[in-house]
C-alpha cells in the first residue's frame, strides 16, 4: 500500500476542533511508519482509572541491555544484548537480538517506575492532569 493511500485526511474535523491538529499529525505519523515488527512481543494494560502498565517480554536481557528513555511525549525501550558470550547453542529458541520499541505518551502521562520480573519488563504509567487542565464550569451570569 502505498503512503498516499495512507494519509488521514483531518481536514474535515479541523472546522470543529480549536488546537486537535497534533492528534491528527501523530496519527499520520504513526501510519507513515513502514517497518513494524512484532519482536519483543509486550502488553499494554489499563491497571486503574489514570494508571497504565506496559509490559515487554524481555528474556535473555539483563541489567546492563536494557535501556528506558522519554523524550518529547514518546518512551523508547531498547534492548542491546552484548554479544560477548560464545555459546555453541544445539538450539537457541530464546531470541536475544537489538531491540528498540517506542511508545507515544498522551499529555501529562509520567513514567513512574519500571521494572523487570520473571523475565517481563514492567513499564508502570500514569496521567496525571495539572488542576488547571480539568474541566471546570463557568458561572453564566444573567440580568
Amino acid at each position: 500500500m502505498t503512503a498516499n493511500l495512507m494519509r488521514f485526511d483531518a481536514s474535515p474535523f479541523y472546522r470543529n476542533s480549536i488546537g486537535i491538529d497534533r492528534l491528527f499529525d501523530i496519527l499520520n505519523e504513526r501510519m507513515d511508519a513502514t517497518t513494524t515488527t512484532n519482536y519483543p512481543p509486550y502488553n499494554i494494560a489499563k491497571t486503574g482509572e489514570n494508571t497504565y502498565e506496559i509490559q515487554v517480554a524481555v528474556a535473555g536481557f539483563g541489567e546492563k541491555d536494557l535501556d528506558i528513555q522519554v523524550k518529547e511525549g514518546t518512551l523508547s525501550i531498547t534492548g542491546d544484548k552484548d554479544a560477548t558470550e560464545e555459546v555453541n547453542y544445539l538450539h537457541q529458541g530464546i531470541s536475544a537480538r537489538k531491540f528498540q520499541r517506542t511508545f507515544t505518551l498522551a499529555d501529562y502521562v509520567e513514567v513512574k517506575h519500571a521494572k523487570v520480573e520473571n523475565g517481563i519488563l514492567t513499564v508502570e504509567l500514569e496521567r496525571e492532569i495539572p488542576e488547571a487542565q480539568k474541566p471546570k464550569s463557568i458561572a453564566i451570569e444573567f440580568k
